[in-house]
């Protein structure tokens, strides 16, 4: 048998014919705004999030106690050129990309944070497959993860004048086994050049060296990809053999970042000249060229993974 519903009669008495002819001014009186205030559920004044779901809060706290202990003294980061990241207006970061679970975006974000004048915040795009994995989907939006679809590229360069990273390299560069460490792979069709030129924003290509050592893949194995449902199942120095866990053992290797000279996608013809499909495709291959080029400096230059 159902329960019985609750009486509302202690909260209103029924209205009758008469009180409802009543003049207003005859009428109940009207509860302050104060006190319907009180009645609210309370607000969080310390949380705050933009339109694209970034939680100041939660990014907050991984800024100062996970990325800031890999920052500074685990992969001890090293940066060049952060001059040439706009301290003000849309640009678009350009970077290659690479480890079991890349550790690059967040460093790139956090020498922009600390060693730029401007302190600029960092978006990042992220492929769509992420929204599968539960929890890990709610994390990406809170610490500057968008989408990577050229509306959401467009109105952060265009529309809001912010830094948005991309990585050409997409999958294929964090499935690169170790021995092909620091060779990219193809940059795609250059849609990341496409969306610069429309929001007439400039290009800033970014190498990270270091990133191929501290995540390094020595195979896969498919059987386990396809049991799991992960996107690949690799194998490192520390996964699977440390479970779940073992994705961010990271090992200690010496990080350096080094920004290049920014191309002005104004220069290049305006928004119109998107539509060059040549000129997009030769613009992109440029990009990735001083890119390959300055991996190969750095890592000739280096005399020590670990030490630098």
């Amino acid at each position: 048998m159902p329960p019985e519903r609750t009486s509302l009669s202690h909260v209103s008495e029924p209205v009758s014919d008469e009180a409802a002819q009543a003049p207003a001014d005859h009428l109940p009186e009207r509860r302050p705004a104060e006190r319907m205030r009180d009645l609210l559920p309370a607000i969080e004044p310390e949380r705050r999030l933009d339109d694209w779901g970034r939680s100041e809060r939660v990014e907050g706290a991984m800024d100062r106690t996970l990325i800031e202990f890999f920052y500074r003294y685990w992969f001890r980061a090293e940066v060049e050129g952060i001059e040439n990241v706009p301290a003000e207006g849309g640009a678009l970061l350009v970077s290659n990309h690479s480890g079991a679970l890349p550790p690059d975006a967040a460093m790139i974000a956090k020498a922009i944070r600390e060693e730029q004048p401007a302190g600029r915040p960092l978006y990042i795009t992220v492929e769509h497959f992420f929204k599968g994995y539960p929890g890990f989907s709610m994390l990406i939006p809170k610490i500057g993860g968008v989408a990577a679809h050229p509306a959401n590229v467009h109105r952060l360069l265009y529309d809001e004048r912010q830094l948005v990273l991309v990585f050409p390299e997409g999958r294929k560069g964090t499935e690169k086994l170790y021995k092909d460490r620091y060779r990219l792979r193809r940059f795609g069709r250059g849609g990341f050049v496409e969306a610069a030129i429309r929001a007439e924003a400039k290009l800033v290509p970014v190498c990270v060296v270091g990133a191929e050592e501290a995540a390094p893949i020595f195979a896969h194995v498919g059987f386990m990809q396809r049991l799991t449902g992960l996107l690949y199942f690799p194998i490192t120095p520390t996964f699977p053999w440390l479970g779940p866990l073992g994705m961010l053992g990271y090992l200690p290797a010496k990080f350096k970042l080094r920004f290049l000279e920014p191309i002005d996608t104004v220069e290049l013809g305006g928004p119109a000249a998107a539509e060059d499909k040549a000129l997009v495709q030769t613009v992109a291959q440029e990009i990735r060229a001083r890119i390959q080029e300055n991996l190969h400096q750095i890592v000739a230059r280096r005399k020590s993974v670990w030490f630098g």
